[in-house]
């Protein structure tokens, strides 16, 4: 396996046609042998999100943006994207909540960077729901999703 890829040989592997959240991503760091980093390449139509905005407890991110314009969503405040704009997506709550949207009239093209953890939860301020994954990506053993509303006490269902 060779540790480079150009960006030209990236296959498009998660494309998403989901209305408002329409991309195509291409996986680049298990084709590059990356262990603790994981890579892609994302491809996003004008006027569509990648994903929800969302905020990650376990995995930090990390987006370069290649072409295009656009908008990020982060906590409370939104920022205008142009390229060559390098964002920090820290772990934490929904005060580090994060969403790129492309406002521009052309494709917006942007790698994103990300630690790859073993359990990770994530939170969707704008639902209210939470996620919970566990194991290796691509192997995954645990993946829930649920309404935060819907949270029981701790001994909900316990024997008594």
């Amino acid at each position: 396996m060779k540790p480079i890829m150009n960006l030209d040989q990236v296959e498009f592997d998660d494309v998403e046609e989901n209305g408002y959240y329409t991309s195509s991503r291409g996986q680049i760091s298990d084709h590059i042998g990356a262990k603790r980093l994981g890579y892609n390449l994302t491809v996003l139509p004008p006027g569509k999100a990648q994903c929800p905005f969302h905020c990650h407890h376990g995995e930090e991110e990390m987006f370069f943006i290649l072409e295009g314009e656009g908008e990020l969503r982060f906590g409370d405040q939104r920022f205008a994207l142009r390229p060559h704009d390098v964002i920090a997506c820290p772990p934490g709550g929904p005060e580090v909540a994060h969403q790129i949207i492309n406002t521009g009239r052309t494709t917006m093209r942007y790698l994103a960077l990300s630690t790859l953890v073993e359990v990770e939860a994530c939170e969707y301020p704008d639902s209210q729901k939470v996620i919970v994954v566990a194991g290796p990506r691509g192997a995954r053993v645990l993946r829930e999703m649920f309404r935060a509303e819907t949270g029981v006490d701790y001994y909900d269902r316990e024997k008594s």
